[in-house]
């Protein structure tokens, strides 16, 4: 104890975890059972997925009106292998078409334009996010899946890595802290 700067006269006072609790303390059980029924919920927004070097992470949308004509996906693969890599191609059975996008700058504006592929360098993160590179679904099949705290399935298709399904969840705003 001493090493520890606490001295013989304080360490008598201090209690180890459970030291003078019951043999089965109800109240014990009930806040490890809460614990694990509110797990999962700490995970809700946490998802990664691999692919061979590629790690996919936390694919997500955001909730919009009815309405709307396009949703916009995003995530963030990083590329932990030697070689590059490339996105292909996208799809997901909630839409009829799921395209790459980026946006550029152009006459002075911000435009959104399709690309045919997605390069994936080693060593390197690329950020799908809002104002960048991101997946545009058009001709949405299936509304119900476009609700906060659904998910709904989408297939990366990559040179190398192959095919990669991943769970998209539909989010009321972008996530704080997407590196």
């Amino acid at each position: 104890s001493a090493s520890l700067g606490i001295s013989n006269a304080w360490s008598s006072h201090l209690l180890t975890p459970f030291q003078n609790a019951p043999e089965n303390p109800p109240m014990l059980k009930k806040a490890l059972l809460l614990a694990a029924l509110l797990l999962p919920a700490c995970f809700v927004h946490a998802h990664e997925y691999k692919a061979g070097p590629l790690l996919i992470g936390h694919p997500w949308s955001m909730e919009l009106p009815p309405n709307a004509p396009t949703v916009a996906v995003y995530f963030i693969i990083e590329n932990k292998g030697d070689s590059a890599d490339r996105l292909l191609s996208v799809d997901t059975p909630i839409a009829g078409q799921a395209q790459l996008h980026e946006h550029v700058h152009a006459d002075g504006l911000m435009k959104m334009q399709h690309v045919q592929a997605v390069d994936i360098p080693a060593g390197a993160k690329v950020s799908f996010a809002p104002m960048a590179w991101h997946v545009m679904l058009l001709d949405i099949k299936d509304r119900s899946k476009l609700i906060v705290g659904q998910r709904f399935p989408m297939t990366l298709h990559f040179e190398k890595a192959g095919d990669v399904e991943v769970q998209v969840v539909v989010q009321k705003q972008a996530p704080e802290h997407q590196h």
